[in-house]
């Protein structure tokens, strides 16, 4: 028996985010559940998970219910020692969970003004005052974080940790809402933009479920800031070089063209988030 992981929106689910990176980025198996954020009732499809009413959710192996990303991170650290979640060094640890903690309860006004959108990004959304002061408090405990740790990466404590996942959504609203930052700050956010799993996310993002309208905001919209995906496109037939998907290996029913080649998806879901950013996926990069 392995994990269930009950996630949100994939464009628009910050904290679902979160919780996906605490598994896609340390090797750990699950099973995923999507919530249906066009209804705005998530916490009537969690019912039969009750007492969690917000995404993400992780259920244990044994039952337990967590619905808490940061709760989460905790318990699959504990579960999982091995696998790196928090750095090893004590002085690394204690500083990563300490900016885990400030994000998890804090930047209300980043958060509020700037709802997470990875369909969208915008040429100057006009940030206030709270939100370039939220803005400021991130530039100040990242650069305390890399120059008490000091990473030779791009990741504030080491390797990537939990921290880093925490600030993830983070880095899709700075980038998303061209919010200024210095140029520590944006290489930071660059190395999230630039980030595979990140990618994967948002390519997934960028195919699944419908645009909703209440996220958008009326400002002048920019190509998404994050490195140019490889141009494919899907096909309604062709003669693919790979008889089975690359993802669940069964059989080839839906096809892209990439570079004069052709492939084939299992369905229009796996086709689609490959066209979306084809470079993001490793079992399909290995097909190239």
């Amino acid at each position: 028996m392995t994990y269930q992981l009950l996630l949100g929106d994939y464009a628009y689910s910050s904290w679902s985010l979160r919780g996906w990176l605490l598994f896609e980025k340390f090797g750990l198996s699950r099973v995923q559940t999507m919530v249906d954020f066009s209804d705005k009732s998530v916490g009537e499809q969690l019912a039969q998970f009750a007492p969690a009413r917000t995404v993400p959710t992780m259920v244990t192996p044994e039952g337990a219910v967590v619905s808490d990303s940061l709760a989460i991170g905790e318990e699959l650290a504990s579960r999982h020692p091995d696998a790196g979640l928090w750095p090893t060094d004590p002085k690394a640890r204690a500083t990563a969970r300490s900016l885990a903690a400030e994000m998890h309860s804090g930047f209300m006004a980043l958060r509020s003004d700037c709802p997470m959108n990875l369909r969208l990004s915008y040429q100057d959304a006009a940030p206030s005052d709270a939100v370039r002061a939220d803005l400021a408090r991130l530039e100040t405990i990242w650069s305390h974080a890399r120059s008490t740790c000091a990473p030779t990466g791009p990741w504030l404590c080491g390797d990537f940790s939990v921290a880093d996942a925490m600030f993830a959504p983070v880095a899709a609203r700075i980038a998303g809402y061209n919010l200024p930052v210095g140029p520590d700050a944006k290489s930071y956010v660059a190395a999230h933009l630039a980030d595979p799993a990140f990618r994967r996310w948002r390519a997934m993002g960028m195919v699944h479920g419908a645009t909703l309208p209440w996220y958008a905001k009326d400002f002048t919209t920019r190509p998404w800031p994050g490195p140019e995906p490889m141009a494919a496109t899907a096909v309604e037939t062709g003669t693919p070089e790979n008889a089975n998907c690359p993802y669940s290996g069964k059989p080839s029913t839906h096809f892209l063209q990439l570079d004069g080649r052709t492939f084939g998806m299992c369905n229009a879901f796996c086709r689609d988030k490959t066209v979306a950013d084809p470079s993001a996926w490793p079992a399909f990069v290995a097909m190239l």
